[in-house]
């Protein structure tokens, strides 16, 4: 198998085994978006047009209950054609329209290994592929989900496994005038509001955090004080922050590396997410820390209004 070389990495970064250098790993630890789509970017440039020969499980539940025996009708022998992402979810595409469906949780991740690599303990899933090449999911914790979707039932999906979850961030419907509609009749502060998933999917804790800051809008603010300017201008900074992540290989903040050895970057970057006594880059006043819904804030009272 060739060597990966992906060098946009993330929090989800892609990591080496140092016993195993064959085994590239996609990593997710409480994954945001700009990790899960690093991910999918990696998976994507490995595993199309490759052929399912067969699938082993494990047999030790997930978060979600699923019929192993249905799973291998219908998708060995089957080719996969595409990967792609809507929320924190990795899609995986066959070649007859039916979908798998991951959700790495906390401690999931997918493992690509040449053929005859030994299992390690806590692989719960495996799929050959017809050149001998392997996709491994490992979960310690078996809070991640596997999601088989027939070909039959896709076109639901949005009815049915997202029908809580919001628009893409980069979508059109999401700008200023779709944030200020949906904040009408709230009383929330404006970070809880998109960090809600019905709102807007996927955007986590760090990347409402430094949003906001380029926004200069502070954490806590009611949402009912926000001008139609202020909206547009938090929708823009949001697909700013993603973008530049994705770019970067997402925020690492614990000690995963990829095959490289390298680390994601765009941590730093954080001008405000854990800087808390720290200066603003901006202004130089001392960056501020507040719990909002539970969740860490990060601010610098004099840039965020």
């Amino acid at each position: 198998m060739p060597e990966l070389t992906i060098t946009i990495i993330a929090l989800s970064t892609i990591t080496a085994n140092p016993k195993n250098p064959s085994a590239k790993f996609y990593n997710l630890s409480m994954p945001e978006l700009p990790e899960v789509e690093v991910t999918c970017q990696g998976l994507r440039k490995h595993l199309l047009g490759r052929t399912v020969e067969n699938i082993w499980y494990s047999g030790l539940p997930l978060r979600t209950v699923f019929d192993i025996d249905r799973i291998r009708d219908d998708l060995e022998q089957k080719k996969l054609v595409a990967v792609s992402r809507r929320a924190k979810y990795l899609q995986l595409h066959f070649d007859h329209e039916a979908l798998l469906v991951i959700h790495l949780g906390m401690t999931g991740n997918l493992g690509i290994f040449e053929q005859d690599t030994p299992r390690k303990k806590h692989d719960h899933l495996e799929w050959r592929f017809a050149d001998g090449t392997l996709l491994r999911f490992n979960d310690s914790r078996r809070f991640g989900s596997i999601t088989h979707v027939p070909a039959e039932t896709v076109a639901s999906l949005e009815k049915t496994l997202y029908r809580t979850t919001g628009p893409e961030p980069f979508s059109e419907i999401f700008n200023g005038a779709y944030l200020q509609r949906l904040a009408r009749n709230r009383t929330v502060a404006v970070k809880q509001l998109i960090m809600t998933n019905q709102v807007v999917a996927g955007v986590g804790n760090i990347y409402a955090n430094e949003s906001l800051f380029r926004a200069g809008i502070r954490p806590a603010r009611r949402i009912a004080t926000i001008s139609p300017s202020r909206w547009q201008g938090l929708a823009t900074c949001i697909r700013e922050v993603l973008s530049e992540a994705i770019a970067c290989g997402g925020s690492t903040i614990s000690d995963f590396v990829n095959a490289s050895r390298e680390t994601g970057y765009f941590q730093v970057n954080f001008r405000v997410y854990g800087r808390q006594g720290q200066p603003c880059t901006v202004c130089r006043t001392t960056i501020e820390k507040q719990m909002i819904g539970g969740r860490a804030s990060y601010y610098c009272p004099v840039c965020q209004k």
